[in-house]
């Protein structure tokens, strides 16, 4: 049975749950984050996703991963979460939920057959290693190669924390570009936000979903695909991945699963 928390979305035989494991303000004014928007920018994505702003004009964003669940009854996690605990120099809002959120969708840790981590940045790899040891004891972590060589460039921490762990249990996975994990499911390259940053593409020819991970992180991002995140690793390179990709999801119609949007689920 599904728990009120689960929200689902279904692709053909596949289920896709959005989990949140919390939500908060961002740290410094979203103008700032976004330096290229224009006030009606902010109008329109203010339009698209009311409740992304409070009150008093600052951005307020989910910290969302998803589980997909196929007809064979293997269990994909997409991220990890902000976590347990809040790491050094973190803004996030901690303790996470995830576990609750899993338990709502019928999902235990031991369930899970692998965990694509989209990117290295610590509100989506808190769940992934909990008190040094991996917390989905039974999958397998799939990353970039190019994500982890680069590790020291986006966050040096983590090859202790996180990738010493993971590694010596034997459960990471390195793929360049495209990777099938399923049947009509595989890794995307969306290089930008970090070197090795990674998207996962659902479709059953009917259908496609385009789980992003952090391709955008914001509605202005939908608005105008041009519109660069002051956090990105290359905006040259993000923004290519983003036009490129949201361009062709919207030739098909296609839908994204959001990490950060107030919408687990909006057309591209």
């Amino acid at each position: 049975m599904i728990g009120a928390m689960a929200l689902r979305r279904d692709i053909g035989s596949t289920t896709v749950f959005a989990l949140e494991d919390g939500a908060g303000t961002f740290f410094e004014p979203r103008q700032q984050a976004f330096p290229a928007a224009t006030a009606a920018l902010w109008q329109c994505a203010d339009e698209r996703d009311p409740a992304a702003v409070t009150a008093g004009g600052q951005w307020r964003l989910r910290f969302r991963c998803f589980a997909i669940r196929l007809e064979s009854g293997q269990t994909i996690l997409v991220d990890a979460g902000i976590g347990p605990t809040r790491p050094p120099s973190g803004w996030t809002p901690v303790p996470g939920r995830l576990p609750e959120e899993l338990a709502a969708a019928g999902i235990a840790p031991a369930d899970v057959t692998a965990v694509v981590l989209t990117h290295l940045h610590t509100d989506h790899v808190g769940w992934a290693v909990v008190d040094a040891a991996p917390y989905f004891p039974r999958a397998r972590y799939v990353l970039q190669r190019a994500e982890v060589e680069a590790v020291r460039a986006v966050n040096p921490g983590l090859r202790r924390f996180l990738l010493k762990p993971l590694t010596s249990a034997g459960l990471v996975q390195l793929v360049d570009g495209t990777e099938r994990l399923g049947p009509g499911l595989s890794t995307v390259a969306t290089p930008g936000h970090t070197p090795g940053h990674q998207s996962v593409l659902l479709s059953d020819g009917a259908e496609t979903l385009l789980l992003t991970g952090d391709l955008l992180v914001h509605a202005v991002q939908l608005v105008d695909p041009d519109i660069g995140f002051r956090y990105e690793w290359d905006r040259t390179a993000a923004r290519r991945s983003r036009v490129e990709l949201l361009a062709d999801l919207r030739r098909v119609g296609g839908v994204l699963a959001t990490a950060h949007l107030s919408e687990p689920f909006v057309p591209a």
